[in-house]
């Protein structure tokens, strides 16, 4: 093998070997809901096993090990073959696999693919560079083939192909660029006629990938309680994450409940009520910001309601806009004229627009236990979005009913009240009017109707359970349903304070727990 040969060979198994381990993070992070300690695990067992993989080919860097030019390079050749093969068979048997044991019990099979992959290069540089003064030199430019090939298939596979392919797709195409790097190695070699036996294979890989991977999120998502007829109604990839849609119309980001279509007050399957309650705080919210577009009710809810001016909602992943945009209820929310959608991280926006001040934040918070939710429920952020209120404004965020965010939040802000597990807080008191919300209702419409019709019986049973429930969030009546942050401070008085730099709640949840869909 000549030394150019050489470079490119390990540039190639480089981009193959980062993709592969960038597409098992993607697959991983979807069955752990997006925990923070899933990148952690993946790229500590990929590496694990890209030392074991080096140190087992240890012998055959050995002269006596492997006799002859031709021989020498089918050893990589076939390393690479097994490894394709088996990497793009691993996700769908990752699938099928959780559905019967814990996830950890897979992440060996991970290891073993990254090592087949992690021994080419030293082969590459053993069979490649000539054992004469010049030899550090040459395994330089070798391994810097390597980083380059490595940094290349990271930054094309995570921001190109999964933000343009499904994930089958992704997978199929790694294995074809294996497949053809196994067959130059082989053609190197002088097995010419014997790649030939490549081509049905790549036609079998073509053939199977559809049927291999049907389901394949379902299946990660619902693990053991998987049925056949648990077929999401919507699956949307890109580079962000995976968003998809049950039967019932739930919504779930990278296989974690998202929220409801639902703007109905009636048939209020997911108390948006929560989101309806603004409306009893005070009359009037000239600017509002929305961080979380998700399912878009919450916002289409907002804008729609009397006394709001302007509505900006901000989301990181586009797939939330191209799912509301098919679902009808939800879909006039993108032509409103009050409302601005924006895509982006709502942090960096906050922070590229400090003269941006709002009557009413809303941050429809992900899950605290998921990887980088500690930049939306920390004290600093607090103190952020604090910066962002006007005199009296009121910021609203879910907190998923995790004492650490809710005492940080009751710490964050003079008053404060939780419903169910959503609080609402300010710099200056504030109180629920069920008056107000009363009035409001009157006049609130979304697509021409009325959210809650009171002229009905179960119209006024419901606004009679409203009212309820808007008095027992002010009062010890019924502290499961809400209590006030005098109340939350003195209960949860030694719970410690979720900041950027501990990020408590993200490893609340122990790394090895699968969290099932809808939880």
């Amino acid at each position: 093998m000549t030394l150019p040969v050489a470079i490119l060979v390990a540039a190639a198994a480089g981009f193959v070997a980062l993709s592969y381990e960038i597409v098992w993070f993607c697959v991983y992070g979807f069955l752990t809901g997006g925990a923070a300690s899933s990148f952690a695990v993946v790229l500590g067992v990929y590496l694990l096993g890209i030392a074991f993989g080096s140190l087992g080919v240890r012998r055959w860097c050995d002269d006596r090990g492997v006799q002859g030019e031709d021989r020498r390079l089918l050893v990589p050749a076939r390393l690479v073959l097994a490894a394709s093969l088996l990497g793009w068979a691993l996700i769908p048997a990752v699938a099928e696999a959780v559905r019967r044991i814990n996830y950890v019990y897979t992440l060996p099979a991970v290891a073993l693919v990254a090592g087949m992959l992690g021994a080419v290069l030293p082969l590459v540089a053993h069979f490649g560079v000539a054992n004469d003064r010049r030899v550090g030199e040459r395994v330089s430019w070798i391994y810097l083939a390597n980083i380059a090939g490595s940094t290349a298939g990271t930054l094309l596979t995570g921001f190109v192909a999964l933000d343009n392919w499904t994930l089958s797709q992704c997978a199929l195409a790694l294995a074809v660029a294996g497949l053809a790097l196994a067959a130059a190695l082989g053609a190197l070699a002088g097995a010419r006629t014997r790649q030939l036996a490549l081509l049905p294979i790549a036609g079998l890989l073509v053939w199977a990938t559809p049927p291999a991977f049907d389901q394949v999120y379902e299946k990660l998502m619902y693990k053991r309680t998987w049925r056949p007829e648990l077929r999401f109604g919507h699956v949307i990839e890109n580079r962000s994450g995976v968003v998809t849609t049950d039967a019932q119309g739930r919504v779930f980001g990278s296989g974690i409940y998202d929220g409801v279509f639902n703007t109905d007050l009636l048939d209020d399957v997911n108390l948006v009520v929560r989101a309806y309650a603004v409306a009893a705080l005070r009359p009037r919210y000239d600017k509002v910001l929305v961080v979380g577009f998700a399912s878009g009710s919450w916002t289409q809810i907002l804008a729609n309601m009397p006394g709001v001016g302007h509505v900006t909602a901000i989301d990181i992943n586009p797939a939330y806009i191209d799912l509301v945009r098919s679902v009808p209820r939800v879909a006039s929310v993108l032509q409103h004229p009050k409302v601005t959608l924006v895509l982006d991280d709502g942090r960096r926006w906050l922070r590229a627009h400090p003269e941006a001040r709002f009557d009413l934040i809303v941050q429809n918070t992900t899950w605290h236990w998921r990887g980088h939710a500690t930049g939306l429920l920390s004290a600093d952020y607090i103190d952020q979005t604090r910066a962002h209120l006007n005199p009296g404004g009121i910021d609203l965020y879910n907190t998923t009913s995790n004492d650490t965010v809710l005492r940080t939040a009751c710490l964050g802000f003079q008053h404060g009240f939780r419903i169910h597990n959503v609080f609402y807080g300010s710099d200056s008191p504030f109180a629920f009017d069920a008056a107000r919300l009363s009035d409001a209702l009157d006049q609130w419409r979304i697509d021409g109707k009325l959210p809650l019709d009171r002229t009905t019986d179960a119209g006024q049973r419901k606004w009679r359970e409203i009212e309820a429930f808007l008095r027992a969030a002010q009062t010890s009546d019924n502290p499961a349903l809400g209590e006030n942050c005098r109340e939350i401070r003195a209960r949860l008085g030694p719970t410690p304070l979720l900041t950027d730099d501990n990020m408590l709640t993200e490893w609340y949840r122990p790394w090895w727990a699968q969290p099932v869909g809808g939880e």
